[in-house]
């Protein structure tokens, strides 16, 4: 299937609630504080949720926000009574290990649907356990806000119907899925993507340099194994090799940027402490150090959208348990490519290997045309026309005022 025409069809449906954003319905003197229930399984999830928490907080700051969260929301206001990180698995194999945490995360919020329901529930991606909680919600009679839906456009869209039938309102976040969900009416708004608020340099590149100990001259790799370790495992040694054999040949300079949801000791668990040398490690700054990159290697995921968005060429892996990408093999269809940045562009402007295909040499093979003049120029360009597809700032914002229109 081909994307771009759809992209184009909707390149003006750019919804904002009716709200008054900065000013929520009023609230009877007396009236208890709204309660909102979220779930966000994912590392993705939880910072668009403290996103989302954040902006929903500022508007009424009586407002109860509790459920499945990580760290950022806990930061931001949201009581966790599971944590992200227990439950969030990258397939079917690596679910092994946290399915009974899950279960049991269902089981207590389908509990508190029944016997104390919230005025709102807000799910955020996460879709097998989140498609189930919006039926529990609808017959429990609370309104659903899906904000950030499944990408069912890739796999399973017979459940386009059950989305629309379970959410009361929907809030998608790439304008080909305003489209999909075009049944819904004006139950679906394209409110854009909450990365636009997100991905930004904290300093321009010279700064960010000075800042790691760089040489002003430095021409850095970034290396993105991915944000749980079950990506770390699959991904990081065929990266690390790959930088190295990059960085000898174009004089580059390997920079890993950690994860928020990963340590060092991750790291050194997959690779050992031997394959980790010459190769910096950057905490809390990743961002920074993508803008300020020739190139980058990047795991398959939101990762690859926040590189694009930061204009930094890329070479996209996917790599998996065997068991997880048979399965996806046979659920993912219609679709010609892993990568957001290549499925908004409707083409293949920056290079994906999958599975077998993931190794240090072809990473270096893919990546050294990406170094060069005009490929990398004209990538560089082609990035910045996919930004121009997600929209305008301020998703949480909007999303926030529709929380607030369904419990007025």
């Amino acid at each position: 299937m081909v994307l771009a025409r759809i992209f184009d069809h909707n390149s003006s449906l750019m919804q904002a609630s009716s709200a008054d954003p900065h000013n929520p319905p009023p609230r009877a003197a007396g009236a208890r504080p709204r309660r909102v229930l979220i779930v966000a399984g994912e590392a993705s999830g939880d910072l668009h949720g403290a996103d989302f928490a954040t902006a929903l907080l500022a508007r009424d700051p009586q407002c109860e926000i509790f459920g499945i969260a990580g760290e950022r929301m806990r930061a931001a206001g949201v009581r966790a009574l599971f944590n992200t990180e227990d439950i969030a698995g990258l397939g079917v194999a690596e679910l092994a290990a946290t399915i009974r945490r899950s279960v049991g995360a269902w089981r207590a919020l389908r509990r508190i649907l029944r016997t104390a329901p919230p005025d709102l529930v807000v799910l955020i991606d996460y879709a097998e356990f989140n498609l189930m909680l919006a039926g529990s919600a609808r017959r429990a009679g609370v309104p659903v806000l899906y904000y950030i839906l499944p990408q069912v456009w890739a796999w399973r869209r017979g459940r386009v119907s059950k989305l629309v039938h379970r959410a009361a309102r929907m809030a998608v976040v790439f304008p080909f899925e305003a489209e999909l969900y075009a049944q819904a009416g004006d139950r679906v708004s394209f409110v854009g993507h909450p990365l636009l608020d997100r991905a930004a340099p904290a300093q321009d590149r010279p700064a960010t340099l000075a800042r790691h100990g760089f040489a002003p001259g430095a021409r850095l790799l970034a290396v993105l194994p991915g944000s749980r370790r079950a990506e770390v495992k699959y991904l990081l040694e065929p990266m690390l090799r790959a930088s190295l054999v990059l960085a000898a040949k174009h004089g580059l300079t390997p920079v890993v940027a950690l994860a928020p949801s990963l340590a060092v000791d991750d790291l050194r668990s997959v690779a050992g402490r031997g394959a980790l040398e010459g190769v910096h490690i950057i905490q809390q700054d990743t961002y920074s150090i993508i803008a300020a990159s020739e190139i980058a290697l990047v795991a398959s995921g939101t990762a690859t959208l926040e590189t694009a968005l930061l204009g930094c060429p890329m070479v996209i892996a996917y790599k998996v348990s065997p068991l997880t990408y048979r399965m996806a093999r046979l659920l993912v269809d219609g679709v010609d490519f892993i990568g957001m940045p290549n499925l908004l562009a409707g083409h293949a402007i920056v290079p994906e290997l999958i599975q077998r295909e993931v190794t240090a040499a072809n990473l270096v093979s893919a990546a050294e045309p990406l170094l060069a003049e005009p490929l990398h120029g004209e990538t560089a360009a082609a990035l910045r026309a996919v930004r121009q597809r997600l929209g305008a700032p301020g998703a949480a914002g909007r999303v926030a005022a529709m929380a607030l229109e369904l419990m007025a």
